[in-house]
């Protein structure tokens, strides 16, 4: 049938006169290829363009990075893999001012995260965002209003949200199965080596520094920032509470159904490393207290690689009826004497603690995303406002240690009411690549 074809039967099936563009568009969607524009190759974008490639009528078309080397070596592995070579650009404004592309995958550094899904919706395009989704609680708050304005499809890439075990543990959860879930315990450990003492030098001349700082104020180029090191420094990271915490904290606070909490409090110390340029905790507690009794703590172990229950991240739920263990591979119920009563695994395993973290859950949470842009399912998995409450809650993690004191949460807003913790709500920009909705 032509367009003009399944336009006329939609219009006399549902007895409408005119269609929108917007409507139009996700009826276009549901029969055409999809295109996608990975941008960021030197982590989690691998895991994006793996997954949509697999997805039936999508075509990953475009590879964006500020990294000339980077480029081509991953084009490359694309290629041995069967897949077309991708079009190769360094700056994703190009793709923007181009057509053909439907989906922009946004796997770059932090601080450019909500720029550029910005910038991708105001051009037109569907986003699919690496967490955190902002790099201070007000780009979250731009990042929902875009979405609004626009109205795009975006997806937030806390993708345990798409595990059919989590969601089925949800399910159990809400029929009762383990009681009131009172308290929810999660953590992360991994066995982080020293960044060493680097210098400022020159960028190298393959690395677009300028474009590769992007929103963030200038700043001299590091021996040892990039490509993965930029996490531990303030100007451009925002730590191991938004690079893992988020994850767990929010699969706890979503099968607890919880929001904002009322008080928010962290502490955490650099105990490995001292001597290296590493400027944040490698070690932090996290305590979110709820104003029901119910609470989520974090532990975060960046340089200690001590497992819990044979897991190097996951989250304990603690109920009136018995308990649940739940990370991206499965989930088991004890009783309440602490015996397994139930245990489902996942039958395919998603990576858990390596930096690209590669796995089963990418493909169902972009197959998620692209079957809400084509009508055939009802709703994101990880829609903007869910992830802008978990993101926010791991930047008031920070607030808390960066201040050192025990925040109080306003439950509507997350706002805290210290004065010295507000003045890190928003961020700093170069001028002329500021976050606007």
């Amino acid at each position: 049938m032509s367009r003009r074809g399944v336009l006329a039967g939609i219009g006399a099936s549902a007895g409408v006169v005119a269609m929108s563009a917007k409507s139009y568009a996700r009826v276009r969607g549901a029969n055409d290829r999809l295109q996608v524009a990975v941008v960021g190759l030197n982590g989690r974008g691998q895991a994006h363009y793996a997954a949509f490639s697999k997805l039936p009528n999508v075509e990953v078309t475009h590879f964006v990075d500020v990294d000339a080397l980077v480029l081509p070596k991953r084009a490359a592995e694309f290629v041995a893999k069967g897949y077309a070579a991708p079009k190769l650009e360094r700056d994703y404004r190009r793709v923007l001012d181009g057509r053909g592309v439907d989906i922009m995958a946004i796997a770059t550094p932090d601080h450019w995260h909500t720029k550029l899904a910005i910038d991708s919706m105001a051009a037109s395009r569907d986003v699919y965002l690496e967490k955190p989704m902002s790099m201070a609680p007000a780009e979250g708050e731009a990042l929902i209003a875009a979405e609004q304005r626009y109205r795009r499809t975006l997806q937030i890439g806390n993708q345990q949200r798409s595990s059919r075990e989590t969601r089925e543990l949800a399910d159990l959860i809400r029929a009762g199965e383990l009681g009131d879930v009172y308290h929810g315990e999660t953590w992360y450990a991994n066995a982080r080596k020293s960044i060493g003492r680097g210098e400022a030098v020159a960028a190298p001349a393959h690395l677009d520094w300028d474009l590769w700082q992007g929103p963030r104020p200038r700043g001299p180029y590091r021996s040892n920032l990039v490509h993965y090191n930029w996490h531990w420094f303030w100007r451009y990271g925002t730590g191991e509470i938004c690079n893992n915490a988020l994850h767990e904290i929010d699969v706890a606070r979503w099968l607890m159904g919880l929001g904002y909490p009322e008080t928010v409090d962290a502490r955490g110390a650099r105990h490995f490393h001292r001597g290296d340029d590493w400027e944040m905790y490698d070690t932090l507690q996290l305590d979110l207290a709820y104003g029901n009794g119910k609470t989520i703590r974090w532990d975060g172990q960046s340089c200690n690689g001590i497992a819990r229950f044979g897991r190097g991240r996951g989250t304990l739920l603690y109920g009136t009826r018995g308990s649940a263990l739940v990370d991206r591979n499965g989930f088991e119920i004890f009783d309440l004497a602490g015996k397994s009563v139930r245990k489902v695994q996942a039958p395919a395993e998603s990576e858990t603690t390596g930096t690209v973290g590669e796995g089963a859950l990418d493909m169902l949470h972009a197959g998620n995303f692209v079957d809400v842009i084509r009508g055939r399912a009802p709703a994101l998995n990880s829609p903007v406002g869910e992830g802008q409450v978990s993101t926010t809650i791991c930047h008031l993690g920070n607030m808390a240690y960066r201040t050192g004191a025990v925040l109080r949460i306003d439950a509507a807003s997350g706002r805290p009411d210290n004065a010295e913790a507000m003045k890190l709500w928003a961020l700093d920009y170069e001028p002329g690549w500021e976050v606007k909705a």
